[in-house]
């Protein structure tokens, strides 16, 4: 409806974030594609009171640049399992940021995590193979994640037990969650893994469409998003030109790795699984349902 008014432009104020600084944020291809573009300028919360404060009734902006084709690739590794049959396992993050900023923590972290994953799991044995990939244009929608698992669909449901993303989990200060698509016996067993190491976090049974674990779950698998929140809206500094080197915690980036890499050798050597790899029923219904709005489906929104 928006893009059909055919608006000047939009004019965007994060509200979660009343800060001094412009929060960022990319188009979605597949939006674009169906609906089309609109020019965006995003301005700082305190930049908008301001002009509030002094009665401002109208905007003018100029517009430079505008949209153009880009190439983005996944990355992946895979640790070989010892049993063809066991299904695997999927381990994800995303390396774009957003534009204007140093993206440390989101999600320059995960990528660390991942790449450390793979150097250590190269000389352990293991009954189900580990596959871990780096997904470019998670900013926009996830679009490397989407199209992996929509050419994957049918492996993904023939083989595919379990999948963690890791996002945005650095942060100096704050809390760790799970957020889990999957059984609460999942989320309990993860609670208490990171519990028995003491290391503490909160599991969160949620959907949380807006990151690479989703269109996992969107096939049928249960998925668990590893994050780092330090106010109740998510990180001050998400998308804006601050989210370096400064706001990152390396010794818990690296206790973190080390209690998910003991986890997923465990699972990929479970005999049985230690939890379901069904996802309920009702959460299911609600990720068919964003699977469809946000992204268009299996057959994406263009197609």
């Amino acid at each position: 409806r928006l893009a059909e008014a055919k608006p000047a432009f939009v004019m965007f104020v994060d509200v979660r974030y009343p800060g001094t600084v412009a929060t960022a944020d990319g188009m979605f291809p597949a939006y674009t594609h169906a609906y089309g573009a609109l020019p965006i300028v995003s301005v700082s919360f305190m930049d908008a009171w301001r002009w509030k404060e002094k009665g401002a009734t109208a905007a003018r902006l100029r517009v430079l640049g505008g949209m153009r084709d880009g190439l983005s690739q996944n990355v992946i590794a895979e640790s070989p399992g010892t049993d063809p049959d066991a299904g695997m396992l999927f381990v994800g993050a995303h390396h774009d940021t957003q534009a204007d900023s140093v993206g440390a923590d989101d999600n320059a972290v995960g990528v660390a995590a991942v790449l450390e994953l793979t150097r250590a799991l190269i000389d352990v044995q293991h009954k189900r193979t580990i596959r871990l990939i780096s997904f470019g244009t998670e900013e926009q929608l996830s679009a490397g994640s989407a199209i992996y698992v929509r050419r994957h669909r049918e492996e993904l449901g023939r083989c595919g037990k379990f999948m963690l993303n890791f996002d945005a989990c650095g942060s100096l200060l704050g809390w760790t969650e799970l957020s889990c698509c999957g059984s609460h016996e999942m989320g309990k067993y993860l609670n208490d893994f990171f519990a028995e190491r003491d290391e503490y976090v909160t599991v969160k049974n949620e959907l949380m469409p807006y990151a690479d674990h989703f269109p996992f779950a969107a096939s049928g698998m249960p998925t668990v998003c590893l994050g780092r929140s330090n106010c109740t809206t998510g990180r001050f500094f998400h998308h804006r030109p601050d989210d370096n080197m400064s706001r990152i915690s390396i010794p818990l980036l690296g206790r973190l790795v080390n209690i998910t890499r003991e986890c997923l050798i465990r699972i990929a050597q479970a005999d049985p699984l230690p939890f379901p790899t069904c996802i309920p029923e009702d959460m299911q219904i609600d990720i068919e349902n964003k699977w469809g709005e946000l992204f268009g489906g299996w057959e994406g929104f263009g197609a």
